[in-house]
């Protein structure tokens, strides 16, 4: 079968060298390994160049069977100049091939030494359009092809040198856009907001852009009363670095946009890491006066008092039923 593959990628027939692709998908992990060594991967990136619809899915298919749980092959075949191939076949629009494709860019990007030439092709202003919906006008773009954008995108933002590159494509404001369109729970928010928190931990620019947008807060304190237990992490940590990075500007932001419960509920009953996140932010977002009279208490005892000291500007925006659920918060904290 291996020889039947080979033979027939290299000189076969239009119908044999399909046909062979079509095969090569069925192969075991060693029998793909030595067509990959046998070169098989030129004769499909060949394949991607016509103007043939069945021969290029086919063509896709065996590169991503020869990529998968293979570092080798996927530096191979980025050497082999699958890229520009792969932004070329974006432009025919089309549907299947574009969920294809970018899986190829999401395989590709696992491997460490593949995520500059992927950012130096001009692969991430194209993932950015793609994942807001916005590269073409017909509006096909599937839920599948935004998921794999999202994920090599932040495959991508492991390595920082690329960073940069992400936040001058817009990446925060399609985040950002996502955020506000999409319901708070979904996968799709999930995965943004991964990335997104990563980017701004890393990237000065991306922070200040994240807290400047308009609705920005507003929606990650959406986010921590709405979000699945996952998004919640993240949007508190964001919201947390938003309020490090200024705490005079943003406390007060923060709290008129009455982030007091969720974070209270987020202390008690969210994730390890979001529960660590909320104590900090809570703490941030005290009344700084009494302080150091207070350095040595308990969280728990902060906790209680934090709601003490919120000024008249966060007391306002807090009607009756909110501050009844702080209270039933204070109380749990307390037991």
């Amino acid at each position: 079968m291996e020889e039947f593959v080979a033979q027939n990628l290299c000189n076969g027939s239009r119908e044999a060298r399909i046909q062979a692709a079509t095969q090569l998908g069925k192969l075991n992990a060693k029998q793909r390994h030595k067509l990959a060594e046998r070169g098989v991967a030129v004769p499909l990136i060949s394949m991607l160049q016509s103007q043939d619809y069945e021969a290029i899915e086919a063509a896709l298919f065996s590169l991503l069977s020869l990529a998968f749980g293979n570092e080798r092959n996927k530096i191979r075949i980025v050497k082999l100049g699958v890229i520009p191939v792969l932004l070329e076949l974006l432009q025919s629009q089309n549907e299947s091939l574009m969920e294809l494709i970018i899986a190829a860019f999401l395989v590709i990007s696992s491997c460490g030494a593949n995520k500059l030439a992927i950012a130096a092709s001009g692969a991430i202003p194209v993932l950015v359009k793609i994942l807001g919906g916005e590269y073409d006008d017909t509006n096909t773009i599937s839920m599948q092809a935004r998921l794999d954008a999202v994920a090599t995108l932040h495959n991508l933002s492991s390595c920082r040198q690329i960073i940069p590159s992400m936040v001058s494509s817009g990446i925060v404001f399609t985040l950002l856009h996502l955020l506000h369109s999409y319901e708070k729970s979904s996968e799709l928010v999930d995965r943004a907001m991964v990335l997104l928190e990563d980017i701004i931990a890393s990237s000065e620019n991306a922070l200040v852009q994240t807290s400047g947008a308009g609705g920005a807060i507003r929606a990650f304190v959406e986010t921590i009363e709405e979000g699945s237990p996952p998004c919640k992490e993240h949007a508190v940590e964001i919201l947390l670095l938003i309020c490090q990075s200024c705490r005079d500007k943003y406390r007060g932001l923060i709290l008129r946009e009455g982030a007091m419960p969720g974070l209270l509920q987020l202390s008690v009953d969210g994730t390890f890491r979001a529960k660590e996140k909320a104590k900090q932010l809570l703490l941030l977002l005290r009344d700084r006066t009494s302080h150091r009279a207070r350095s040595k208490q308990s969280k728990h005892e902060l906790v209680e008092q934090i709601m003490q000291e919120i000024d008249a500007e966060g007391e306002k925006v807090m009607g009756t039923k909110t501050l009844r659920l702080v209270e039933d918060m204070i109380a749990k904290l307390s037991t």
